[in-house]
């Protein structure tokens, strides 16, 4: 942990609570989260080529991840319900990997950052895109889920 920070979801007495982000002011906001899911060349190239039995894995796993980012209060006990303004999904197959190379990119006009709601779109995406074809390859790894970028509000920028 940065040297002078602290935990926000802990009250003085160490029970967790929600931040209060009213007196904060609305800023824009933007958060990129990455991840992929690595797969056997055969199984990337079932899913590139459209062979897949449930159909677009891509297509599914892209909408998957934007439905993931507008849950992600329901899901995570001290997420605010944000407005957001924007959710885009890139679902890119790299053979290099073998895999999907998943990138989230959240936007709002906020009181608080929508990293989580960005970590959220790659998580639901790559568990999306593992459940269309674990028929096929139960061995396949989610890993590298973090965040790339996130910036405004009062700490600023982050990059990666």
């Amino acid at each position: 942990m940065a040297e002078g920070a602290k935990l926000t979801h802990f009250d003085g007495k160490g029970d967790a609570h929600m931040v209060d982000v009213s007196g904060k002011p609305v800023t824009a906001r933007i958060a990129v989260a990455t991840g992929a899911v690595k797969m056997q060349p055969e199984t990337l190239a079932m899913i590139t080529e459209g062979r897949a039995k449930k159909g677009d894995v891509l297509g599914v796993a892209r909408l998957a991840g934007i439905m993931g980012a507008k849950k992600t209060a329901d899901l995570i006990p001290l997420c605010h319900p944000l407005p957001i303004t924007k959710v885009a999904l890139e679902l890119t197959p790299d053979a290099s990997l073998p895999g999907v190379r998943i990138e989230a990119t959240v936007k709002t006009g906020g009181q608080t950052g929508v990293e989580m709601e960005a970590l959220t779109a790659v998580s639901t995406a790559a568990l999306t895109l593992y459940d269309m074809v674990k028929a096929v390859e139960k061995s396949m790894e989610i890993t590298d889920i973090r965040l790339k970028l996130k910036d405004g509000g009062k700490s600023g920028r982050y990059e990666a």
